[in-house]
């Protein structure tokens, strides 16, 4: 079970609102030293949760991956999201009612406060290695721009330093079907259900592509009806619904497309700048949703960076498949 980080102050949002009140689920493996030092920490992407070993099975692997015998490892649970943090299913401490549309818009850049008022709670006074992955990937950038002299290491895989027009283009579409179902308004856990059942089916296409499909969803010749790839969107939006909660998933993609690390810092590229650590960037050819230009632009303009671009057949998804070439990466660029 997650522990969870109890914030009992009121915390002001980028956009100026205020929450009364935080808190924030996580886990964590292995054992922090005296120093506070030998933290890996790693941010999750958009519906994941806590729990890395689950969603990135492979990754802790003394051999090849991260060595739980060396290391305290973190991941937290993103404020809101749906997996024990605070969100929009939380109780509005001020009406003592769900939040539900009344929970206030956030931003990647809250996210990363957020998460740095956990790591000092921790009694972490510095992190060896920051990882996170799309979504994830925004947050741990952030970060290390907000903190540069707390982040040693960085690794960001298939993100970018700002959502592209494409990337909230997909955010929205999926919005629009989940303000499309009627019940997404109700305060119950099952609100926009189907709504965000269609949503993770437009997703997914932006998280694989043509010829994923084109290799996995093969039909028999003469079908005319009850197609594989039919019934894998259908399958993929129920397998979500049942898990995620519609208002979560809505807010944490307002979120996303928030995401520009040159806001208010005159551009991109000088806030890039500010990041202090040894970083490696991971693109996947085949991404459709964060292409490795992207990638790219950022190795381009942190100073002290290096740029691996995995050759996958899954698309944006690679960055959660590939365990084992990414292990194999960051061996090749740092000693885990």
């Amino acid at each position: 079970m997650p522990k969870v980080f109890s914030y009992q102050h009121p915390f002001e949002l980028e956009n100026g609102q205020t929450l009364p009140e935080f808190e924030l689920a996580y886990n964590t493996l292995g054992k922090l030293n005296a120093e506070g030092s030998n933290v890996i920490w790693i941010c999750h992407a958009l519906t994941a949760n806590a729990h890395p070993e689950e969603w990135w099975p492979g990754i802790f692997d003394k051999k090849n991956g991260i060595d739980l015998d060396k290391y305290f490892v973190v991941c937290a649970n993103i404020l809101g999201s749906c997996y024990g943090s605070t969100s929009p299913q939380s109780i509005n401490p001020e009406t003592n009612e769900v939040y539900g549309l009344d929970f206030p818009k956030f931003s990647i850049r809250d996210i990363a406060k957020t998460l740095d008022i956990l790591s000092e709670d921790l009694g972490i006074s510095e992190i060896q290695y920051l990882m996170g992955g799309s979504m994830g990937g925004m947050q741990a950038m952030e970060w290390a721009i907000q903190k540069p002299d707390k982040i040693k290491k960085l690794v960001l895989l298939a993100t970018s330093p700002k959502h592209s027009s494409w990337g909230i283009a997909l955010n929205e579409t999926q919005r629009m079907a989940i303000e499309s179902d009627p019940t997404f308004y109700n305060n119950d856990k099952i609100a926009g259900k189907k709504g965000l059942e269609a949503a993770r089916a437009i997703a997914l296409l932006s998280y694989r592509n043509y010829n994923t499909y084109q290799s996995t969803q093969i039909d028999e010749e003469n079908a005319v009806d009850d197609f594989r790839a039919s019934s894998y969107q259908k399958y993929q939006g129920e397998k979500l619904s049942k898990r995620f909660y519609a208002k979560s998933y809505w807010y944490l993609s307002k979120a996303m497309d928030s995401h520009n690390v040159g806001r208010n810092r005159n551009s991109c590229e000088k806030a890039l700048a500010k990041i202090k650590a040894k970083t490696l960037v991971i693109g996947i050819q085949s991404d459709l949703l964060f292409p490795v230009e992207e990638q790219k632009f950022l190795a381009e303009h942190i100073s002290d960076s290096a740029l691996e671009i995995i050759d996958s057949s899954y698309g944006h998804d690679g960055f959660l498949i590939e365990v084992e070439t990414i292990k194999l990466v960051l061996r090749k660029h740092f000693k885990l």
